[in-house]
């Protein structure tokens, strides 16, 4: 029996990996909260992105407020976990824009009045991280870079 390198980029999917979960949180962070209108905007099937709500709540990526009693209504607000997927989303975007697409359908206006073009950088010296600048180290024992010892 072979076990999978553990890993949180797999558990992170697991969580919120669906081509309707990352929409969904597109529209919070667009600031649409309401069923009726994150719906339109996914074009999720009703009863999946019901489903897709109810995990992100569970997961804690979003919570539920009630923003009508009579009768009860819900609107989706980011939780701080759910908030600190928004650099992901950006990332996301950006390669998107950078492979799929030849006109990006949205860009984001920095504060300083730059349209944002977003990089990692490394909080300790403050440079871009590049692929080639990365070493791993393995924390699990019995794994390396190669696998299951």
């Amino acid at each position: 029996m072979t076990t999978s390198r553990p890993c949180s980029i797999a558990d992170a999917l697991g969580m919120i990996g669906e081509k309707y979960s990352l929409l969904v949180l597109r529209e919070v962070f667009f600031g649409v909260r309401r069923f009726d209108a994150i719906a339109r905007n996914t074009g999720a099937p009703r009863d999946i992105l019901a489903a897709r709500l109810r995990r992100l709540v569970e997961v804690g990526v979003l919570e539920k407020s009630l923003y009508n009693e009579r009768p009860p209504r819900f609107e989706y607000v980011a939780t701080e976990a759910g908030r600190d997927l928004r650099p992901v989303l950006l990332m996301l975007m950006h390669w998107g824009d950078q492979h799929l697409t030849d006109l990006p359908p949205t860009v984001f206006q920095h504060s300083c009045g730059a349209d944002l073009d977003p990089a990692v950088v490394c909080r300790d010296c403050g440079e871009e991280v590049r692929s080639t600048d990365l070493t791993a180290r393995f924390q699990v024992p019995g794994w390396s870079a190669e696998g299951a010892a």
